[in-house]
């Protein structure tokens, strides 16, 4: 039986964000696999030399990424049996996914599209061509329960596979004594209010004079920001820019509480490696986060947008170890659920639905006869 042949359509690391990640993740876990054979076909292409200065110019570098995406698509599909399509929403849908499930259309290829945003309340109702192409892709695949709530109120079926977690690579460590050392490893956007992390720091500051805050990420937000701890006056707030997958488990291993208080979110990688690392979770319950992070549980959960609220989710943890650690270990003990050899089944069994019973066996025709892209 021939590899199923799988073009993964998705931000390459180069994009430092949820969906690269994930999709990183999920590459290399099928580097020499038996079954399934996977490549990258990244939405954001690397320019030209001669052409990265356009890098630096907004609507020029869209242009000109989108003139370079398209034909690499034309090429790259080819050799799939199944396009994998990660999803956003908004004007990313229409960049990005909307183009790779026009062309595997085209080239009669079965689309997974795995949708993976929070805003998905609102580009759904927003955008009647949303609806429509996930009403007709073979498959849509979404990591938690939320979406799948999202979707049925559009008569969209979907199906969940849930992200994924190393827990080699994030070795989980239970605290003891607690340190009021603070993480939260969430970009500066608006959807995910890191003003509110920082204003309920000032309430903890205000109890642990020697607290410490690390803010791993960047963003349009960044400024603002920074600007916002001084007006705070906050001490040991430290601004630690972009830290690569490779070695963002550091940043766990070095902090004792993981803090994050979006607006809006679905199922955050960073929450799943804080569990895996030990750290007690502290969230607000923006959108997903509750089908990961059960009040009381797994971590604590707050209001959205209340700091003060936040901050006594954090200090209760800090007043009381015994409750840290046991939320630290129930937390752990739920990760196994999202690693790769509980997540790779449920990935065959969504390629195999899409294809026809012989196109699982020898491939299309095509794509049999060139040999795959082993």
């Amino acid at each position: 039986m021939r590899k199923i042949q799988v073009a993964v359509v998705a931000p390459s690391l180069r994009i430092l964000g949820g969906q690269a990640v994930q999709a990183d993740r999920l590459l290399q876990a099928w580097r020499g696999d038996p079954e399934v054979n996977a490549w990258l076909v990244p939405v954001n292409p690397r320019l030209p030399r001669l052409l990265r200065f356009a890098e630096r110019v907004k609507y020029l570098r869209t242009i000109l990424t989108e003139l370079i995406y398209l034909p690499s698509l034309v090429r790259e599909l080819a050799d799939a049996d199944v396009v994998h399509v990660f999803s956003a929403s908004y004007a990313s849908f229409v960049l990005a996914p909307l183009p790779a499930v026009l062309i595997a259309r085209a080239r009669r290829r079965p689309v997974v599209l795995n949708y993976r945003s929070g805003e998905a309340p609102d580009h759904l109702r927003r955008s009647a061509l949303a609806r429509a192409v996930l009403a007709r892709v073979e498959r849509n695949v979404v990591p938690s329960r939320f979406l799948v709530d999202v979707f049925a109120q559009f008569d969209i079926p979907a199906t969940i596979v849930p992200n994924l977690v190393d827990l080699d690579r994030f070795a989980f460590r239970l605290r003891d004594p607690l340190a009021p050392r603070l993480l939260s490893t969430r970009n500066f956007e608006t959807l995910y209010n890191v003003a509110c992390t920082l204003r309920a720091f000032r309430v903890v500051q205000d109890r642990w004079p020697d607290a410490s805050l690390t803010l791993v990420g960047a963003g349009k937000e960044e400024s603002a920001l920074r600007a916002l701890a001084r007006e705070l006056q906050l001490r040991n707030v430290v601004f630690a820019g972009r830290i690569a997958p490779d070695a963002i488990h550091e940043a766990y291993r070095a902090h004792d509480i993981y803090i994050q208080s979006p607006d809006i979110d679905n199922m955050p990688a960073s929450v799943l490696e804080a569990f895996a690392s030990g750290l007690p979770v502290v969230s607000t319950n923006a959108g997903g986060v509750p089908t990961i992070v059960v009040d009381g549980e797994q971590g604590l959960l707050a209001p959205c947008g209340d700091h003060n609220a936040l901050a006594a989710r954090v200090l209760a943890l800090l007043d009381d170890h015994a409750l840290a650690t046991r939320l630290a270990r129930t937390a752990r003990a739920s990760c196994d659920a999202f690693t790769w050899s509980r997540v790779r089944e449920q990935w065959i069994d969504v390629y195999r639905s899409v294809l026809p019973a012989a196109a699982v066996l020898v491939g299309h025709t095509d794509v049999a006869a060139a040999g795959g892209r082993d």
